[in-house]
């Protein structure tokens, strides 16, 4: 790019992220996560408020790889922090109540979507439908760590007995949901692709060649008394060569990113490691609304007619109907009480980021098309916004840390004191 299309590309850098950041601190006065103001900013640059005016697209076609290749590096940022943020140890103790709440969550979505998935592959596959058929039901079955974590901090549920319980559910859930995305790309592109067959290999080179090599340079970098900052520029390189080798390899570079992140080692390292990570994580979330703002602007709803309103009807009822239920049925098969069950069924169906995220991939490896990628975002939008009100209407304070008194009486949202929940620290 130079002269005119540089220009055009600066100033949709600018509008994109400040309208994206304007409507995302909306939603938030609103009670919602700011991802959905984002979106809907893109929204308003989609083809689904365009076409109805005879307006053509806002982004010219010489500028958008330049603002794809800017977000996704905030995407890949971002999926770093949060395979590092994967933590092991949140099931010390709980292994029961967590494994319950996920196996839950996952198994009913995946087998409803799948069987939801089936008839509509002829309409909406844009290769093979039985890789369509399986990844709706991944999609179906995910909730949204990162999405999650911010509902759950707003409320100050996060050190809780639920915030921790669903915390610990959707970090295993989201580790669970990339395995099986990269299960499903690896499908999607074992024709004429040989080179997936060595991504086994790949993962095991992170853990016992890249895991142990970062780990000396984190000790080198203590007994140096070297900062944290100063190691980004490493991390941010050797990120950037995973995202490069699994899109090699035919699998979509957030695996490599998600991978990278949860591979870095963990344990004593003072604050080198925490520096390093805050500020990969100020990288993603800095580029991130424009991530959610290109997403948005390829939503294309203007040509839906009564089948496509229909199946966006069915993608939603069965991913709230399957995943709540899932949820409540694995929670109370493990002896939570009714009174968690049901809020952490709730969040549970949290989707947001994820959910958006690998859309983007399938539309990407072309496993929808873009129809079908529009229903994903709806789906992910309505999904993630309905979680508040929800939680409200069971009576799950919007504020817990802020001293103004008990709990309301009624539905037990904090058991603290039910022997169902009561996870040892130790």
């Amino acid at each position: 790019m130079s002269g005119t299309p540089l220009t055009t590309f600066f100033l949709l850098v600018a509008a994109a992220m400040g309208t994206a950041r304007l409507l995302g601190s909306v939603a938030r006065r609103l009670g919602q996560p700011p991802l959905i103001g984002e979106i809907v900013a893109g929204l308003l640059a989609s083809p689904t408020l365009l076409a109805p005016l005879g307006v053509g697209t806002l982004i010219p076609a010489e500028v958008r790889p330049g603002l794809t290749a800017l977000a996704d590096l905030g995407l890949a940022a971002l999926m770093f922090v949060i395979g590092y943020e994967l933590d092991a140890s949140a099931l010390r103790g709980r292994h029961t109540s967590v494994l319950g709440l996920t196996a839950g969550s996952i198994l009913l979505p995946l087998v409803a979507g799948g069987a939801l998935a089936v008839p509509m592959a002829r309409d909406y596959a844009a290769g093979d439908p039985t890789v369509f058929v399986v990844f709706v039901g991944v999609a179906l079955s995910i909730t949204a760590f990162p999405v999650l974590a911010r509902v759950l901090a707003d409320r100050g549920l996060t050190s809780r007995p639920l915030g921790t319980l669903t915390l610990a559910s959707a970090s295993l859930g989201d580790l669970i949901a990339w395995l099986c995305l990269a299960a499903v790309a690896a499908w999607a592109g074992s024709s004429g692709q040989a080179r997936i067959v060595a991504l086994p290999g790949y993962l095991l080179l992170l853990h016992f060649a890249v895991r142990p090599l970062l780990a000396a340079l984190v000790r080198r970098a203590e007994r140096r008394n070297i900062s944290g900052s100063h190691l980004l520029p490493v991390f941010l390189v050797g990120l950037m060569g995973s995202c490069a080798a699994t899109e090699w390899l035919g699998v979509h570079f957030v695996f490599g990113a998600f991978a990278f992140g949860a591979v870095m080692p963990r344990g004593r390292s003072g604050g080198i490691l925490p520096q390093a990570e805050q500020g990969m994580s100020q990288v993603g979330h800095l580029l991130l609304p424009l991530y959610f703002f290109l997403a948005g602007t390829a939503v294309d709803l203007s040509g839906f007619g009564g089948g496509d309103a229909l199946a966006l009807a069915a993608v939603v009822g069965t991913a709230v109907a399957a995943k709540m239920a899932g949820a409540y049925a694995g929670a109370r098969c493990c002896g939570l009480p009714h009174g968690t069950a049901l809020p952490a069924a709730v969040l549970m169906n949290t989707r947001g980021l994820t959910e958006i995220v690998i859309a983007a991939a399938a539309l990407d490896m072309h496993i929808i098309d873009r129809d079908f990628y529009s229903i994903m975002v709806v789906m992910a939008l309505l999904t993630t916004a309905m979680t508040g009100p929800l939680l409200n209407l069971l009576g799950v304070p919007a504020h817990t840390g802020r001293g103004h008194g008990a709990a309301p009486a009624g539905p037990t949202w904090d058991t603290a004191q039910e022997p169902g929940l009561a996870f040892d620290k130790s």
